[in-house]
């Protein structure tokens, strides 16, 4: 079994009556996929604020690799390797994908920040910026404005932008939200392309892709969590499939 890499101790968020998250307890080993599910008002995006640090929960503990990291603002979880995919808002339209790119490593690479003119001539940026755009599938995009290309890439620089980083755990907030069919497909075989080399926390709406992606299902109701399994294991569960999954409804 591989190393706990994120232990979250029994996390507590209310708003007047609303209990977002409920004593939330979870374990995710390092390299693993694990999604978390739920219907509409679980608090799937409130805990995952919590655990990147955009939220300050009431009670409770995140240990990130050994260490306590609850208080600690977003930025030096960045630090420790934490990497949110949607935190990465500034995807420049008018810019190549390989300048986006290559602002992002500038980024993350201590560099002084002078904006385009150094990251576009740096060689070294460049160079690096290039091997995630082949690691995300994008190099043959690379010189294309990222205002021409499509949805489902844009998600995918998206996430090429937080890769720059290095992380060790890679949290995405529903990276097929707008695909269609076809672009959900080749999201997921990213995604299968990606898995093993970071620990990735996904909350997702496509349900083909988490069972095809997930090693492990967190399911989330009302704040609380009723299952934690194999996917298999969370399909087959009747209080899953009477909580969420028969409905067919997702957050």
């Amino acid at each position: 079994m591989a190393e706990v890499i994120l232990d979250v101790q029994g996390l507590v968020k209310s708003y007047g009556g609303l209990m977002a998250t409920d004593n939330v307890s979870l374990q995710v080993h390092e390299n693993e996929v694990n999604a978390i599910i739920g219907p509409n008002g679980a608090g799937k995006t409130t805990l995952v604020s919590q655990l990147t640090g955009e939220i300050s929960p009431d009670a409770g503990h995140v240990i990130f690799a050994g260490r306590d990291i609850t208080t600690l603002p977003p930025h030096k979880r960045s630090h420790l390797g934490i990497a949110r995919s949607f935190q990465i808002t500034s995807v420049f339209l008018d810019l190549t994908i390989l300048e986006n790119a290559a602002l992002a490593v500038q980024a993350h690479s201590g560099h002084s920040f002078h904006f385009l003119k150094p990251a576009r001539d740096d060689i070294t940026l460049t160079e690096q910026a290039m091997e995630i755009l082949d690691r995300v599938g994008l190099a043959d995009r690379a010189h294309l404005a990222a205002r021409t290309v499509s949805h489902g890439e844009h998600r995918q620089l998206e996430i090429a932008m937080a890769l720059a980083s290095n992380p060790r755990m890679l949290f995405l907030d529903e990276p097929m939200a707008g695909m269609g069919p076809e672009e959900s497909t080749r999201m997921t075989e990213f995604l299968q392309s990606i898995k093993g080399s970071v620990t990735i926390l996904l909350i997702e709406h496509d349900m083909d892709a988490v069972f095809a992606l997930a090693d492990r299902i967190t399911v989330l109701v009302y704040g609380k969590i009723i299952a934690v399994g194999a996917p298999e294991e969370i399909r087959n569960n009747a209080e899953v499939r009477q909580a969420y999954l028969g409905d067919g409804e997702e957050a």
